[in-house]
């Protein structure tokens, strides 16, 4: 598995918690994120890691800033992107198994870094059902096709 991660200056607390987690996970990962405390538009960084995930060049894509709101409008707008906001494990497993979302967004200064590991551990872990929730998917995959 490869996983983009990417942040505006609101998340590089959490950024670094993830990052420490997937090295210790033996995962390959690339951050994107910006590397400075002055504000930042979060577009700028959202979309270019959910297009990355898009492509096939990432499997997954975890973002982070003040909320993750902004983050997740942002990168649900790249065809093929089904970014959830996440603020509990128990969503964070289900919506891999459920929604097969390919990547989340977290808020740094909605959770602590301890609870965005554990979120992120849960969402990494965890997979995707298919079944019934395959069809709902291709439904929402159609949709996408039609609105170009």
């Amino acid at each position: 598995m490869r996983v983009i991660i990417s942040g505006d200056h609101a998340g590089m607390t959490i950024r670094n918690e993830i990052k420490s987690l997937l090295e210790e996970k033996g995962i390959e990962y690339e951050d994107i994120g910006c590397s400075c405390e002055t504000s930042v538009d979060y577009p700028d960084y959202a979309l270019p890691a959910a297009e990355k995930v898009a492509n096939g060049e990432f499997d997954r894509g975890i973002l982070v800033c003040g909320t993750g709101i902004g983050m997740s409008i942002a990168a649900n707008k790249v065809k093929g992107i089904r970014c959830a906001l996440l603020s509990d494990v128990y969503s964070a497993k289900l919506t891999r198994m459920h929604n097969n979302s390919n990547m989340i967004a977290l808020g740094e200064r909605v959770i602590g870094p301890g609870l965005a590991r554990e979120i992120a551990e849960a969402w990494l872990d965890t997979e995707f059902e298919g079944g019934r929730h395959e069809r709902r998917l291709e439904k929402i995959t159609a949709y996408e096709g039609k609105t170009e």
